[in-house]
């Protein structure tokens, strides 16, 4: 690791690194606490819908009034793609907007660090195509799993482990898969009060507890890595940081996998409700295989905790950081020119499925919403059945009715012709599928 340095010899020599934010939300503030305490490294312009409230965030961070007062803060995301940026941030969380944004600073020839994984799962490939044909870098956002997990993948690869399993964990039972923002606080032990006063927005809460955001992070991953997905969706078992690779190995050898290489979302939760001893739930992991005897060996030697046979192992990082963590992306990206996790192939896609019994005539709301949730598909299955990614199942108007646990595909909603988003979906599928 040297990136430290490399900033700092930058800075030594009188030329900052230079990032445009988009989108000032939980994400964008956590990254903006860290810039006045990062020597180099420089945020001129912050683009949100609302420039006042990103300005209000800025204070809340703790941005003194001299750095506030040399800041833009704007509305429209075309002025952070000109002058002397050298990446930009997107960090909106809206898919349609993240893959107009990346394009922009692709053609502008910016790097674009993509903390919204949405946008990515939907058309991620061809976004990180497009930027390696113009020179710049599309990169996962370090601090969230999804990069985090990569780079876990990427360390067992590169040191010789074959690598049979990589996820993250979360909370999670069953029953979640139908809960609406209606009731999430009690889930997260907060009164809607808190949650308001806090300015939690329940829909994007909920989206974390009823799987869709577990769905979306583990197709950012298996289209990262090359890992695959379980055919019939994540199944989230019940399993603590001790008995990763016990439970995360193929079934032919007692774990719950289809096979080895495979993504998966390991439970803080037991099916009855109760807490699982030394749970995973804000960190990210990958189980692997010894490559010989020698190798296994040396896990018992080094006090790895192995299944019985001794030759599967894992290692995992417990938490995650999100925004604190992102310079780790923008200074990989600009002094690099490296990416912090990419998708290279399209493996894995997230489908809407209906929360309830759906009627013809009824409007979608995506992610975390009263309709619909995302489960986790191989990709090619998902294209085989027609399913609506979750991504562009946002106020689109159902024209079947949609039993309750049923994949919404792109016959039973009106699409509207000639959006740009749907071509860019519509050329990614074409062009790696």
């Amino acid at each position: 690791m040297n990136l430290f340095r490399l900033l700092q010899a930058r800075h030594a020599a009188g030329k900052l690194v230079r990032v445009a934010l988009i989108g000032a939300g939980k994400f964008g503030s956590m990254f903006l606490s860290q810039v006045p305490h990062t020597g180099g490294l420089d945020v001129p312009v912050i683009v949100d819908l609302d420039p006042d409230r990103a300005k209000e965030a800025c204070r809340t961070v703790g941005w003194d009034d001299a750095r506030i007062a040399a800041t833009r803060f704007v509305s429209d995301a075309g002025k952070a793609m000109s002058g002397p940026i050298d990446a930009i941030v997107e960090a909106t969380g809206s898919p349609a907007a993240g893959i107009r944004h990346a394009r922009a600073a692709i053609a502008a020839g910016k790097h674009i660090v993509m903390v919204n994984v949405e946008a990515d799962v939907l058309a991620g490939p061809l976004l990180a195509e497009e930027a390696r044909k113009a020179g710049v870098v599309y990169s996962l956002a370090y601090g969230d799993q999804p990069a985090l997990t990569a780079e876990l993948v990427d360390w067992a690869r590169a040191s010789g482990f074959r690598v049979v399993a990589a996820g993250k964990g979360t909370k999670y039972l069953p029953a979640y898969h139908d809960l609406t923002p209606d009731g999430v606080w009690q889930h997260y032990g907060l009164t809607p009060g808190e949650a308001q006063s806090a300015g939690m927005n329940p829909q994007m809460f909920n989206s974390f507890l009823d799987g869709t955001k577990s769905a979306i992070e583990m197709a950012a991953i298996a289209n990262a890595t090359g890992l695959d997905v379980p055919v019939h969706g994540l199944s989230f078992p019940p399993c603590g940081v001790d008995d990763l690779p016990h439970v995360l190995r193929p079934r032919e050898h007692g774990g719950v996998l289809e096979k080895a290489g495979m993504v998966e979302v390991v439970s803080s939760l037991e099916r009855d409700g109760r807490p699982v001893f030394r749970d995973l739930r804000w960190g990210v992991y990958v189980v692997l295989e010894a490559p010989n005897d020698y190798a296994a060996d040396c896990f018992r030697q080094y006090g790895l905790k192995t299944d019985l046979s001794g030759r599967y192992a894992a290692m995992y990082k417990p938490y995650h950081l999100i925004g604190l963590e992102l310079n780790i992306s923008v200074l990989s990206a600009v002094l690099r020119g490296e990416p912090t996790g990419q998708p290279l192939g399209f493996r894995g896609d997230v489908a809407a499925v209906a929360k309830r019994d759906l009627r013809a005539g009824e409007m979608l709301d995506g992610e975390g919403g009263y309709t619909v949730w995302g489960k986790l598909m191989p990709a090619q299955a998902s294209l085989k059945l027609g399913a609506l990614p979750i991504g562009l199942a946002h106020r689109v108007k159902l024209t079947s009715n949609i039993a309750h646990g049923s994949v919404v595909c792109w016959s039973d909603v009106e699409i509207g012709a000639g959006d740009e988003t749907i071509r860019i979906r519509k050329a990614m599928e074409a062009a790696f599928s």
